[in-house]
């Protein structure tokens, strides 16, 4: 009878000992899975092969999570060292436009896994003070990446410094520069709208819209008006140019950012020379806010800051007309300069 108990327990003991084996045999296979984590896009193969294969989700989710925790202050220098976190230099800056739709563009890009964005707005060369830290304060204010990713960042006010292109040329000429852009009458009303937003916050009086976008001896477009001046395009792309040549940058069509974001985020893959990550899947319409709301996977969405689609003040008409007929020809050489054209009036 003892003898028949001590097999019994032998027996148990063994099939125990063999779960708790093959337990510590999956987590071993499951580090080691995790250890031999192959880079989304690495640089090396980047413009030889734009369609690498899938890279798992839970791979991607680990990676998210890390540069998560990066960005909260949270992650340890081991981490950093064992997954070969870097701060680099971005490799595509969005310089403008301001309201054209630069905050929502920076977030779509963010969720291509091979995108890493600075979340706040440097200003580092339209900045003297900024300018004079040097290019090592630069990239200490760029978020921790893997190295294979593009490190992006955004300063809408970059477009019409003067002194930005040639900054820009010094630290990389090969740069990838992207405008968005959106119809130049409806930009600048937008643009007057959030200073009278900040205006009426503080309780301060501000001019209407019309007396600051026509000027009132001549009657005229009042071209020292900033609002108005940001939406001749052409004028401030010229200068660029004069630093980097025009396949350099990237037009986006900001007026269509909003209601079908999915083309225009696949066009900029292509310029970036990303392979095609960014699906419908991603973006998803909130009839609540009026816009489309990032999902970055099944537990974390996004949606842009509740600033954003204010609500215009309402406009002369005639004045509208005004600044339509003034802005056409402007448009009319971007179009001819960029190769992308719009349905602007």
């Amino acid at each position: 009878m003892l003898f028949k108990q001590q097999a019994l327990l032998r027996q148990k003991l063994f099939v125990l000992g063999s779960l708790v084996i093959g337990s510590v045999l999956y987590l071993v296979a499951r580090v080691g899975t995790l250890d031999r984590l192959q880079p989304i896009c690495p640089i090396e193969n980047r413009f030889h092969h734009p369609e690498p294969e899938q890279i798992p989700l839970r791979t991607l989710q680990f990676k998210r999570g890390l540069l998560h925790e990066l960005r909260k202050g949270n992650a340890t220098k081991e981490q950093i060292r064992l997954h070969n976190l870097v701060q680099q230099l971005p490799r595509a800056i969005i310089i403008g436009v301001r309201k054209g739709g630069t905050r929502a563009l920076l977030e779509m890009l963010n969720l291509h896994p091979a995108v890493v964005k600075a979340s706040q707005e440097i200003h580092f060369f339209d900045n003297d003070k900024n300018y004079a830290r040097g290019i090592d304060w630069y990239r200490g204010k760029m978020p921790f990446s893997l190295p294979h990713q593009i490190t992006i960042e955004k300063s809408p006010a970059y477009f019409i410094t003067e002194e930005v292109p040639e900054r820009i040329f010094k630290m990389n000429s090969s740069i990838k520069l992207l405008i968005i852009v959106r119809e130049p009458t409806t930009r600048a009303v937008s643009d007057y709208t959030q200073v009278l937003e900040g205006k009426e916050r503080k309780n301060k009086t501000y001019h209407k819209f019309e007396s600051l976008a026509i000027d009132a001896n001549t009657c005229e477009v009042n071209t020292k008006y900033k609002a108005v001046r940001t939406s001749i395009y052409t004028k401030h792309l010229e200068r660029w140019l004069k630093y980097f040549p025009v396949e350099q940058f990237h037009i986006v069509d900001g007026d269509r950012l909003i209601t079908d974001p999915l083309p225009e985020l696949q066009l900029v893959e292509r310029f970036l020379n990303l392979p095609s990550r960014i699906s419908q899947y991603n973006l998803y319409f909130n009839a609540t806010r009026g816009f489309f709301c990032l999902r970055f996977n099944i537990v974390f969405n996004k949606c842009l800051a509740g600033s954003k689609g204010r609500i215009h003040p309402e406009v002369d008409l005639s004045v509208v007309t005004k600044l339509q007929r003034f802005f056409h020809p402007f448009n009319q050489k971007f179009y001819q300069i960029t190769g992308r054209t719009f349905n602007w009036p």
